[in-house]
């Protein structure tokens, strides 16, 4: 697969050579190891083992409605109570992050509503804080620690 810009962990991967698949720890499951999933696998290891993100609070492949749409989010953290407070969208390594990726995790904010906004292709990752106050969002400098949340 691809060299990523995240730390490296025990991959448990099945299947055949045309058709891998990889263990999904969080949906307890093995998934289609596609470029996008290798990413997904990666960060989400590194938001838990590295950055104290609770595995019991994160959801992979999270469906969402708008009346007959059905949207997918590709990662969601959430808070004690079950409501959404991180929106996480992954793309393959090969995809420059661009506008219409922001444009497209605002669409599922405009459903949950959360603190913030995490994009991330496995080499860039960008993170930005949501002040509903002053209708704006701020870019941090870095995915912060659960602690810091």
């Amino acid at each position: 697969m691809y060299e990523l810009n995240l730390p490296a962990y025990e991959v448990k991967v099945r299947g055949t050579r045309e058709r891998p698949e990889v263990l999904d720890f969080l949906r307890r499951r093995y998934v289609a190891l596609t470029p996008e999933e290798w990413v997904r696998q990666h960060f989400t290891h590194w938001l838990v083992e590295h950055k104290g993100y609770p595995k019991g609070l994160m959801g992979n492949e999270i469906e969402l409605r708008i009346g007959e749409k059905r949207l997918r989010c590709d990662s969601i953290l959430y808070r004690q109570d079950t409501s959404p407070r991180m929106i996480i969208e992954y793309k393959a390594p090969t995809v420059k992050i661009k506008q219409q990726v922001f444009d497209q995790i605002t669409a599922y904010n405009l459903l949950l509503h959360v603190d913030y906004l995490v994009v991330s292709n496995g080499l860039q990752h960008f993170c930005c804080r949501m002040d509903y106050a002053n209708q704006r969002y701020d870019f941090l400098t870095d995915i912060p620690d659960y602690q810091s949340l």
